[in-house]
């Protein structure tokens, strides 16, 4: 019964390759004024300003180097404690992983069970995607780019509420909303998160079964907000 996708197939496609961003270049500036010849006036000017080399050729800033240089496995991106409070009665408590093909700069991992009754359905997704500096673009920038346009794309579905969230990585924003499918409603939450270079998806939802009550919007989102300290948490000691 998981819900259906929005954005872009589950779990690993939700976070598809940001585009780079081209930084700006920092171009030399001289005049060529004064009795000497405007090369050498160039050069002089280059030299000091230090943004250009001896023939005054421009020359590009250095990026930051990424913050992160791995992720932590598949299913290991979430506590135990986590998905027994969560998911209880995981139908596998280990987690089901995504298979990413670059272990470094994907991960991925879903649990799903029914509640210790029978009757409280719940899903958990944890996906999370590693960016690397380019010649033009920082890590830390396509980030922030994918954090920014993530959250755009997933409140525009009909309905979602998107509001911030403190406390959670660098940067952080939750998407609530309500769903139905074969005929069940179900109270859905996913909080994206940006911790360095990283980005985090969390997807959290829960539905009463044969006329239990759902679980509210404040629990599904407090939920969702602790999986994601414990993905951020993971991100960082991953890397030691």
């Amino acid at each position: 019964m998981e819900r259906r996708r929005r954005t872009a197939p589950r779990p690993a496609l939700l976070l598809a390759c940001a585009v780079a961003v081209p930084a700006m270049l920092l171009a030399g500036c001289s005049s060529g004024g004064g009795s000497g010849s405007g090369d050498s006036g160039n050069a002089a000017s280059s030299a000091s300003s230090g943004t250009g080399s001896a023939a005054g050729t421009p020359t590009t800033p250095a990026l930051a180097p990424a913050k992160y240089a791995t992720l932590p496995g598949d299913c290991a991106t979430a506590g135990k404690a986590t998905i027994t409070a969560l998911v209880p009665k995981a139908k596998n408590p280990g987690g089901t992983p995504a298979g990413s093909v670059d272990a470094r700069d994907r991960a991925g991992c879903s649990w799903t069970g029914n509640g210790s009754d029978g009757y409280q359905y719940r899903w958990l997704s944890i996906t999370l995607q590693r960016f690397t500096s380019t010649p033009t673009a920082s890590a830390e920038q396509q980030a922030k780019d994918r954090f920014t346009d993530q959250l755009a794309r997933l409140g525009k579905a009909p309905g979602a509420a998107t509001s911030a969230v403190q406390g959670v990585g660098d940067q952080a924003g939750t998407v609530t909303e309500k769903a139905t499918a074969a005929k069940v409603t179900s109270q859905n939450d996913t909080l994206v998160a940006r911790t360095g270079n990283v980005v985090v998806i969390v997807e959290y939802n829960g539905a009463g079964l044969e006329g239990k009550k759902n679980p509210t919007a404040t629990a599904v989102r407090s939920g969702a907000e602790r999986a994601a300290k414990d993905a951020v948490a993971a991100v960082a000691g991953a890397n030691g």
